[in-house]
């Protein structure tokens, strides 16, 4: 399974705080229905946490993926849910990172791998 960072923004940068703060509280009630569709329509996506943010973006959630079409769904799910903005990242373990650099390193120093 691949991890994937979700990042939710629930209203525009220019909305007033009482509309940001209602988009909040449907923000609640919609999220059980994207989240029971999300489970619905990918039962293979496994959450591993959810924060609320203090910055440009309102929500994080942190999940796992079989692959990219799969992270696409969950993107387009939350955009249906009426998210504003929806970004999606890969996350790569930082030993896995390690070990791909040292690969690189090996081949500069014309060793096999």
């Amino acid at each position: 399974m691949k991890t994937f960072v979700l990042m939710t923004k629930v209203a525009t940068p220019e909305a007033q705080l009482v509309e940001v703060g209602a988009k909040l509280r449907n923000q609640d009630r919609s999220r059980c229905v994207w989240f029971r569709q999300i489970k619905q329509l990918c039962p293979e996506v496994n959450f591993l946490a959810h924060y609320a943010l203090l910055g440009y973006w309102d929500y994080m959630d942190i999940y796992e993926a079989p692959d990219e079409e799969t992270a696409a769904k969950v993107s387009m799910l939350s955009r249906a849910h009426g998210a504003h903005l929806v970004e999606s990242w890969s996350a790569i373990p930082y030993e896995k990172l390690r070990e791909l650099a040292e690969e690189i390193d090996k081949l500069k120093e014309g060793e096999d791998i």
